[in-house]
């Protein structure tokens, strides 16, 4: 005995290489891990730094004259590739930043005061990291389990590597994505109705597959018997909203996001309530959780009709509205068949699958880009929406054609010919 422990990132070094020689689904994915530190630990200024400290060698190996791409010996030479890192916060610590306190780490055993910090300071450098090599994400912890359905059986300490998933230890969640452009009729309207159906169909086939999929571990089997967590999503966000005129930052285009996503959630819990109420019950720890569930689904409902009207169709705002009225109302005269059904995964690699010029809730990051794929070669995407968006602002077909052959040789549509500026934003 007597030791002194090495702390988390030495350990995340040997974790780091295990995943590194895990592939899946063969070439194209490889393994995903998220790690995560409280922003209280000791260890939590070398963990945001650990990712630059790795990505700043790669530089220096890549100057040298080693292979820069993502498969090269660069890269393959620094630790920390093979997995996305997040602090988790809480609003303790957004306080004391937005008070320009400071900040108590304190040891993870005892709870014994361990250093001091700047909140700021410490803000500050997760940002910078962030912006010189993605990492580290943050994680809200104080609001995931405030809108956490299930906490009287535990709280919510971590997520998927992806970090859309935000659900107890050793659970799974099955995942579907539905394609919005696909319900947008030939008037240029979104297919409210169509939307709503598509929604509680896609949960109800997630739903059979609960008990018709295989799980790594026993206890992620039993969990996932024990709550039927599901992850009903959606791809082409951006599309959709370009296809409109509408810029994806601006208020018009955050509202009509808004309601889109509160459609298709609310609907999921009418779905499952219906389900619970036509086939096998609610989960089996509903009636443990059923207050916190159902205090959740009132947050929903309340958010739902806080969402911005005035520049959305009347059919899908009252939609938005609507589902939550009666998945609350469902749900507890039924109690629910999961314990969650939905989330906004990035779709990477499906959504190309899908037919969709963007991926999960994100803007388009180019018209034309292209995509490398894991080994050799690129895949290029060249976004379909642009003459949709074109013609739903007001240009001519002969402004639409010289837009796209600009857009074809230059590869942007900034200064195409016959571009207003106040429309630049929509793309």
């Amino acid at each position: 005995g007597g030791g002194t422990a090495s702390g988390p990132v030495s350990f995340m070094k040997g974790f780091d290489a295990f995943a590194g020689v895990v592939k899946s689904g063969g070439k194209t994915r490889r393994a995903a891990k998220m790690v995560i530190l409280d922003v209280q630990h000791p260890d939590v200024v070398e963990f945001i730094d650990s990712k630059v400290n790795e990505e700043k060698k790669a530089w220096a190996l890549i100057e040298a004259g080693y292979d820069a791409s993502f498969t090269g010996e660069a890269y393959g030479s620094i630790f920390f590739q093979n997995g996305n890192h997040s602090v988790r916060v809480n609003d303790e610590f957004m306080q004391a930043v937005e008070s320009d306190g400071t900040w108590q780490t304190r040891a993870v055993v005892s709870g014994e005061p361990v250093e001091t910090l700047k909140a700021r300071d410490v803000f500050r450098k997760m940002a910078e990291a962030a912006w010189v090599c993605g990492d580290p994400g943050i994680q809200y912890d104080t609001a995931i389990n405030d809108w956490h359905t299930s906490s009287n059986s535990d709280r919510i300490y971590a997520s998927n590597p992806c970090s859309e998933y935000m659900f107890l230890n050793d659970t799974a969640c099955n995942l579907a994505s539905l394609n919005l452009m696909k319900f947008v009729r030939e008037d240029g309207e979104f297919d409210v109705e169509s939307f709503k159906y598509a929604s509680r169909l896609t949960l109800l086939a997630q739903e059979i597959l609960v008990d018709n999929s295989s799980y790594p571990t026993p206890m992620i089997d039993e969990n996932s018997h024990r709550f039927r967590p599901l992850g009903l999503g959606y791809a082409n966000l951006g599309a959709l909203l370009m296809s409109r005129g509408l810029a994806y930052d601006s208020d018009e285009g955050r509202a009509y996001a808004g309601a889109i996503t509160s459609i298709m959630t609310g609907e999921a819990y009418v779905q499952s309530a219906e389900t619970a109420a036509a086939h096998g019950g609610p989960f089996i720890d509903y009636k443990k959780n059923e207050k916190p569930f159902l205090r959740v689904i009132g947050k929903h409902r309340d958010a739902s009709y806080k969402i911005p009207t005035a520049t959305l169709p009347k059919d899908l705002a009252k939609a938005a509205t609507d589902a939550w009225d009666r998945a609350l109302e469902l749900g507890t005269a039924h109690g629910y068949r999961n314990a969650q059904v939905s989330v906004l995964a990035p779709t990477g690699t499906i959504a190309f699958m899908m037919d969709c010029d963007t991926t999960g809730i994100e803007p388009d990051i180019a018209l034309i880009k292209y995509k490398k794929l894991v080994g050799e070669g690129f895949l290029k995407i060249v976004n379909q929406t642009v003459p949709e968006a074109l013609t739903k602002l007001g240009y001519s077909a002969e402004q639409v054609a010289a837009i796209l052959k600009y857009i074809d040789e230059q590869e942007t549509i900034e200064g195409a010919p016959g571009l207003k500026d106040e429309h630049l934003s929509v793309f």
